[in-house]
């Protein structure tokens, strides 16, 4: 099965930017859409913004006009660059594979984004 593994999280302050990438161990070319996940602490995982196309992204209300989601089929890595980032947006953030509208691979072990003055 494809592995992934994020990275690029960090500790930033209030206002700051953050480049996630997710790189899979196999082809993603295949796969129709590719989500960005988060789950802070005594939340259940949220799915945060998914792509199929470049043309064709949805986002989670709560993040919409400031991350963007993107897919690199070429290098097998799906980014998510975050901008404006709010004290709400500190979770461990993962990405996947989207089948019928649920995660369809294995957890990576993510990535900590942790917004904080």
């Amino acid at each position: 099965q494809v592995q992934l593994v994020e990275s690029g999280g960090g500790l930033v302050q209030p206002g700051g930017s953050l480049r996630l990438s997710c790189a899979a161990s196999g082809s993603i070319s295949s796969i129709a859409t590719m989500g960005w996940y988060r789950q802070a602490p005594g939340k259940q995982r949220e799915l945060v913004a998914s792509v199929f196309s470049p043309s064709f992204k949805m986002y989670a209300d709560s993040v919409k006009g400031r991350f963007t989601i993107s897919r690199d089929n070429a290098k097998r890595t799906v980014y998510l660059q975050m901008s404006s980032l709010k004290p709400e947006d500190t979770a461990v953030y993962y990405c996947n594979a989207i089948k019928n509208g649920m995660p369809d691979w294995s957890w990576g072990q993510g990535t900590q984004v942790t917004v904080s003055s």
